[in-house]
């Protein structure tokens, strides 16, 4: 009978563990290719609390987006064709758990290479994954960033 206890009582503790929370850390940014404009537009998802914690600021306060767009200023570098490339910040929406991010570069007339340093919320957890999916005149590239590999590059 004690031997029935002890093994239920393993198989509970075990059954039990497999409820664990566990916390998943990812951004994933999508870049559009405008044709008309030569633009390439960046929408970058983020968790709410993440980047909150990150930047140690409440979202619900008036200097949240300002803070936002001094992070990813100082965590997201555009390479075109081997030159660097200015963003510009176009806004940023909470929705919940999520923070939408806007931003640009323009100038870009033809892509042979984009290169991208992406190092958001990198330093503030260590398992962080950063998902860039790119869409360039019908071609689709995929790049993922992580510690150790924060920089990536692809060719058209």
């Amino acid at each position: 009978m004690k031997k029935i206890l002890y093994i239920s009582g393993i198989l509970t503790f075990f059954v039990l563990m497999s409820f664990t929370y566990v916390d998943f850390f990812s951004s994933m940014t999508k870049v559009d290719y405008i044709d008309g404009s030569k633009t390439l537009k960046f929408t970058t998802k983020m968790n709410t609390n993440h980047i909150s914690d990150a930047i140690k600021i409440n979202p619900n306060t008036a200097g949240f987006e300002a803070e936002v767009k001094k992070y990813v200023n100082n965590n997201f570098d555009v390479y075109v064709n081997g030159s660097p490339k200015t963003i510009t910040f176009t806004g940023s929406q909470v929705s919940g758990e999520t923070v939408w991010v806007y931003f640009e570069t323009g100038g870009v007339s033809d892509i042979s290479t984009l290169r991208i340093k992406n190092t958001i919320l990198l330093s503030a957890f260590p398992k962080q994954i950063n998902l860039v999916n790119i869409a360039y005149k019908g071609s689709q590239k995929t790049m993922n960033f992580q510690r150790g590999k924060e920089v990536n590059e692809v060719s058209f």
